[in-house]
């Protein structure tokens, strides 16, 4: 049974994780941070909602499986700052309409996190948190970008049974997530994982269950450092 979502306002968690974000250091999210000669600035929109099955969801891309790079891969609506661009909110707003029809004037920016650094692809990417409490339809624009929308439940993505961590033949580990048949991991793993940790809706999971990354995802791997690869 579904629940009505029209108008919900934001959740208790989002505002813990607000306080939380005052005192908490870029470091935590990433120990890559901008370098003083800068790079190349993007930004990526977490933006959350009120999930017709209850509770909350966050929304996610599928990047096309004949993606010349990162195919296949899931990652929040993002990319690289255009000049007409105000700035990281702009962009992040103006990518995901872009890329899933997404209508930024229902959209509540609730905070921009520490601009975060991507070494093999000199991205600086700002991750701007987000909140809207009717959400619309929304479906891939372009099929030769996004594959699939998915907005993720955050009962799943809490899940203990389906968090684990992943390992990269350039000997990367990091956190997972198996949700509606997606594998998420990378960037955007890393970043959503921070993000539960701080809202205070981290379950307990076993971090030593380690999974090889499948093979379609390290097949273009050419550095040490795979970090960037949900951007």
């Amino acid at each position: 049974m579904t629940v009505p979502v029209a108008g919900s306002p934001r959740p208790a968690w989002m505002t813990h994780l607000v306080r939380t974000l005052a005192d908490t250091p870029a470091e935590r999210f990433s120990r890559f941070l901008p370098p003083d000669e800068g790079g190349r600035q993007s930004a990526v929109l977490m933006l959350f909602g009120p999930s017709p099955f209850g509770g909350e969801d966050v929304l996610l891309t599928e990047r096309h499986h004949g993606m010349r790079s990162h195919a296949g891969q899931v990652s929040f609506p993002g990319g690289s700052l255009d000049p007409d661009d105000e700035g990281p909110v702009s962009a992040a707003l103006r990518e995901a309409r872009e890329e899933v029809g997404l209508d930024p004037s229902g959209v509540d920016v609730v905070a921009e996190l520490p601009a975060l650094y991507l070494p093999p692809s000199d991205f600086v990417v700002t991750p701007v948190l987000a909140w809207w409490s009717d959400p619309h339809d929304i479906d891939t624009v372009s099929d030769l970008e996004v594959a699939r929308v998915v907005r993720a439940p955050l009962v799943e993505l809490t899940d203990p049974a389906r968090r684990f961590t992943v390992t990269h033949p350039s000997g990367f580990v990091g956190p997972a997530f198996d949700v509606d048949g997606l594998l998420v991991w990378g960037f955007t793993a890393n970043l959503l994982a921070t993000v539960l940790q701080l809202a205070g809706l981290e379950q307990d999971w076993d971090r030593d269950q380690r999974r090889p990354l499948p093979e379609r995802f390290t097949r273009e791997w050419r550095r040490p450092n795979p970090e960037e690869s949900a951007t």
